[in-house]
């Protein structure tokens, strides 16, 4: 497997995230990166200083919320942020062969993937598809969002211990929340 060089460290990325958001939170975007020159020279390939693995949720687009543009997140998104097999290879492939030093595991608030684990729990369907995935997380007495908050930390916790790539210097994995309502994210 080849190994390319980040961009920036994972460090500069999560700032880079950081204040992409702040500027979200306050309405203030510069929506960065999205003229056609920038279009253009993304053809002879991608450098993306960050992953974010989010929901397929379509209130939470992260290129929006962390007020990027194109090229500069490679987002994986899937119904509750989970990690299945196909989802880690699409991060290993961003960090191994572009060159992306953060890993950020995106949960929400009131996320319906979630909600539907956390209502599944003691019923047949609680061990099958979606709900099966999520079900790690849920806790009898715990809020929505507490559950995804803990998916996100056991998502984290799960591509650590399967990828060796995602365990190298450098590297770094983190989970956040979404809170929509005032639009901040929320690192854990």
């Amino acid at each position: 497997m080849s190994h390319t060089q980040p961009s920036c460290s994972a460090d500069q990325a999560l700032q880079q995230l950081k204040d992409g958001n702040a500027r979200f939170v306050q309405g203030q975007m510069t929506r960065p990166n999205q003229s056609p020159q920038r279009r253009a020279e993304l053809t002879a390939g991608q450098h993306p200083f960050a992953v974010v693995l989010g929901c397929s949720d379509s209130r939470i687009a992260p290129e929006i919320l962390f007020d990027q543009g194109l090229g500069d997140l490679f987002v994986v998104r899937v119904a509750g942020n989970t990690a299945p097999d196909v989802v880690r290879w699409s991060v290993e492939y961003a960090v191994d062969h572009l060159g992306s030093a953060l890993v950020v595991v995106l949960a929400h608030s009131a996320c319906g993937a979630v909600t539907a684990a956390v209502q599944a729990q003691g019923r047949p369907e609680a061990g099958q598809g979606l709900a099966g995935l999520l079900q790690p997380a849920v806790r009898a007495g715990d809020s929505v969002d507490e559950t995804a908050q803990r998916s996100a930390r056991l998502t984290v916790q799960r591509l650590l211990e399967e990828s060796p790539c995602l365990r190298r210097p450098g590297v770094r994995v983190v989970p956040a929340y979404y809170d929509q309502t005032s639009g901040e994210v929320i690192w854990l």
